[in-house]
């Protein structure tokens, strides 16, 4: 009989493809792992893994078994979450996803409030690109994610938190006016400066910025918004800032901020989560203390902020920070 193990084996084996790896991360020994992979194939009556000095490769039939058996990982833990988590909302354990351009901005500022509101929850965190968490997602490994929106699965449920306008970031050197509103003609794409490959941002500031793709952007391959920050800073471009990372990576009075015209590009942050997980209050209670959370910390920013006169308007589905 094929057993959970096996499955939970195979499964990170295909991510590491590596045994010792896959062994490290199922905290067992790298024999043992093997042992259970040539039972499992010997159950099956076919070949899984292809081993190779210092590789695996996984066959055709491997690949097709593995991501069968992530499914089957991934309805066994949502029947074990409905079985504690039925009584009551946000306790125990949850594994949250959250994309590099959102976590060190949203996370300081939720984080007190859903311990305060629920010391029983346990979240545990993972910060990486939006491909990997939706992989993670989809394998069981996280619960929830927060990204932006849209997303296009038909397995993935989603619910939309607050949008999030960008601004242009200019040396402070840039001859236009603060109250200047920009438009995508007034961007010099060859002094764009963007994130490197694979960060949502990146894909959102060229698809509105079109003609970037054709004109090239600054090859500088930057990992975070810091260091994009720094480069405009030092007068090597300019970049497209999301408001909600303002307060922290526009400090530096090298930098100037300009508004974009009506209509303002942004994004969308939402909350995404498996289909068939019945932690769906959960993750609903969970999107409305951010948007709670985030609604009072801008709300107490503004009014400590003689130069501003009005707050954003907050509700339980979507917060909209203008």
């Amino acid at each position: 009989m094929i057993t959970l193990k096996q499955l939970r084996y195979l499964s990170a084996l295909a991510v590491h493809r590596h045994f010792g790896r896959a062994a490290e991360a199922c905290s067992v020994t790298q024999p043992a792992l093997s042992m259970q992979i040539r039972d499992l194939e010997r159950q099956l009556g076919v070949q899984l893994v292809e081993r190779r000095p210092g590789d695996v490769v996984l066959t055709d039939i491997g690949i097709e078994v593995a991501e069968r058996g992530q499914q089957v990982l991934a309805e066994v833990r949502d029947l074990v979450d409905f079985a504690r988590h039925r009584r009551s909302v946000l306790t125990g354990r949850l594994v949250l996803g959250v994309i590099p351009t959102l976590a060190p901005y949203v996370l300081p500022r939720m984080l007190s409030t859903i311990q305060r509101s629920y010391p029983d929850l346990q979240i545990e965190l993972r910060e990486t690109q939006t491909r990997v968490l939706l992989d993670e997602l989809a394998r069981g490994e996280l619960d929830a994610v927060m990204l932006a929106l849209p997303l296009f699965d038909p397995d993935i449920d989603t619910m939309e938190l607050f949008d999030d306008p960008f601004l242009l970031a200019v040396p402070s050197t840039d001859t236009r006016l603060n109250t200047t509103r920009v438009s995508p003609r007034d961007i010099e794409h060859d002094r764009l400066i963007l994130l490197e490959e694979g960060h949502c941002l990146r894909d959102q500031a060229l698809t509105f910025c079109a003609n970037a793709r054709q004109n090239g952007t600054m090859g500088l391959g930057a990992t975070s918004l810091a260091t994009v920050m720094q480069m405009v800073a030092n007068g090597y471009g300019v970049t497209l800032v999301p408001q909600i990372a303002v307060d922290v990576e526009v400090r530096d009075q090298r930098v100037k901020l300009l508004r974009f015209a009506t209509p303002q590009p942004g994004r969308t942050i939402g909350l995404a989560w498996r289909r068939t997980s019945p932690r769906k209050a959960d993750f609903i209670a969970l999107g409305q203390l951010v948007t709670e959370s985030l609604g009072a910390a801008d709300s107490a920013r503004l009014h400590g902020n003689a130069d501003q006169t009005s707050t954003s308007p907050v509700s339980a589905r979507r917060f909209s920070m203008q």
